[in-house]
């Protein structure tokens, strides 16, 4: 099971919050500010999962992608956390401006490449930043569509709880959930993360959430498991955009 060194990467405030993982005892955790520093040097895990869509539609479905389609229905309860993935074009449409101004003019774009044609919410505006991000990095360097996959935390999660909806939230109300964020981190634990070492004190150090490291290391698992052989697709295979980035959820 170890020897592949693995990241998982949750995005962050200013940045992304990145757990390494051999799949032993060692265990890490960093903050990077730019999601290519990940693959630069001789630091580079062999492969990462990352929290973020990762693969953008030309025109937007009902539903949103095949991968959101076919995850929402396991996840139950939690199935709010998965949003519908905009077009390309909404995604870079963001431009120069006030947030009031970028938002509008995204929606616009949003709902003209949308059948049927929608807005997008204020929680995916906020994070279209790291989408394009990601989007343009896998465009300039197709070498990292091998090592760079999409997960999203609650599929991982429900994964490690023997394919089962986890009902408890991991926020209320827009702040995070004690009970909810422990039973992750007991989850982790029982899939073999060594979590000693994460902890609220490591991700205030980090300048980042506690919730924001708990996603962070379901994504490292999710990569182990991606590494083994192990993890689970949605859709499997992975489908394609029409930039040739492969298209699926991880977990």
């Amino acid at each position: 099971m170890t020897g592949r060194r693995v990241a998982g990467l949750d995005g962050c405030r200013g940045g992304w919050l990145c757990v390494w993982w051999d799949g032993g005892d060692g265990i890490g955790a960093a903050r990077i500010d730019d999601l290519a520093d990940l693959f630069a040097g001789a630091e580079a895990p062999d492969l990462a999962a990352i929290d973020i869509p990762l693969g953008l539609p030309d025109r937007a479905g009902p539903g949103g992608r095949a991968p959101e389609r076919l995850v929402r229905p396991r996840l139950g309860l939690r199935q709010s956390s998965v949003f519908s993935v905009p077009s390309r074009a909404a995604v870079e449409a963001g431009g120069e401006g006030t947030e009031g101004e970028r938002y509008a003019r995204i929606c616009a774009v949003a709902r003209a490449t949308s059948e049927p044609p929608r807005a997008i919410s204020k929680q995916c505006f906020h994070i279209l930043p790291k989408i394009l991000e990601a989007d343009r990095l896998l465009r300039a360097r197709p070498d990292l569509h091998a090592r760079l996959f999409e997960c999203h935390p609650e599929v991982s999660f429900w994964a490690m709880n023997g394919q089962s909806e986890v009902t408890a939230p991991k926020k209320v109300k827009g702040r995070p959930s004690e009970g909810g964020l422990d039973l992750r981190r007991t989850l982790l634990s029982e899939a073999g993360l060594p979590m000693a070492g994460m902890t609220r004190e490591t991700a205030r150090a980090l300048g980042a959430g506690y919730d924001d490291l708990i996603d962070a290391c379901a994504a490292a698992w999710t990569a182990r498991r991606i590494a083994d052989g192990l993890a689970l697709r949605f859709p499997d295979p992975p489908e394609r955009d029409g930039a040739g980035i492969p298209v699926a959820i991880h977990a």
